[in-house]
């Protein structure tokens, strides 16, 4: 084109016809996928693709599946956009043996749930039925929902109160590796020490300790049996101080390093 010259409306019509069909064509383009979209959609929700085919649930070891499915309502066939994430997970985490849950969906129609449990860390002999006690201090109720699991000592002589509690709060305050050393606690109260207890050993010991300093002196158990003949077990008192008696001979003073004092 010319230095200033000027193109007439009839030179220009072509131009603006091309740029208006090519409007109209994207137009019509947006028009028919948002239609194909639709159609899609209504076809989704109306195929078993929207409901729920599998519920898989990772994690628990003391919570039955039952029990999860029980609280959350889930069910095959429930239609996925029905389901709240974030409150099947409160409702998890009220149940007393559930740290956290996560609830998700995984493509295209499994719903899956992770489950956190708190520890075991001890079970509570009850008319031959062994209760596990958590690392909250929580005691499981016996209503046949909980299952056993981990390594965990038997607590023998025991009743549901603050005493137990307090046995459950000194078990929590140990190392994983001491306590998977105890095999069974027994509540021995005496008139002297209402706490007294004493307890067996995967090793061969017995022990005897009372409650409120249990956790402080056990941590030095490693320690004390470090300086003892592996082939002479006896009796270790916690008590007061640390003092080893061996089964038939006399006793050896040590301090709470496992030396002989």
């Amino acid at each position: 084109m010319e230095k200033g010259k000027v193109l007439s409306l009839e030179d220009r019509i072509p131009t603006i016809k091309e740029h208006r069909k090519r409007k109209a064509n994207q137009r019509l383009i947006f028009l028919l996928t948002m239609f194909f979209l639709l159609i899609m959609c209504v076809v989704y929700f109306q195929s078993p693709l929207s409901k729920v085919k599998k519920i898989a649930i990772e994690g628990n070891e003391k919570i039955a599946a039952e029990k999860i499915l029980e609280v959350t309502e889930l069910t095959e066939g429930l239609n996925l956009w029905k389901i709240n994430k974030k409150s099947l997970e409160k409702q998890l985490e009220v149940i007393e043996a559930i740290q956290t849950a996560k609830v998700s969906i995984r493509f295209p129609n499994i719903v899956q749930i992770e489950i956190k449990e708190y520890k075991t860390i001890g079970y509570l002999l009850q008319e031959n039925t062994f209760i596990p006690i958590l690392e909250n201090g929580v005691i499981l109720t016996n209503d046949g929902q909980y299952g056993l699991s981990g390594n965990a000592p038997i607590l023998s002589g025991f009743k549901e109160d603050d005493v137990l509690r307090e046995m459950a709060d000194e078990l929590q305050k140990l190392p994983s590796e001491i306590v998977n050393i105890i095999s069974e606690i027994h509540y021995a109260p005496k008139e002297t020490d209402k706490y007294h207890i004493y307890l067996f050993t995967n090793d061969g010991y017995e022990v005897n300790a009372t409650i409120p300093t249990f956790s402080v002196k056990m941590k030095n158990y490693p320690s004390m049996i470090s300086q003892l003949d592996p082939n002479i077990k006896g009796v270790i008192d916690l008590e007061v101080g640390s003092f080893f008696k061996a089964y038939e001979t006399e006793g050896e003073d040590m301090n709470e390093e496992g030396e002989e004092e």
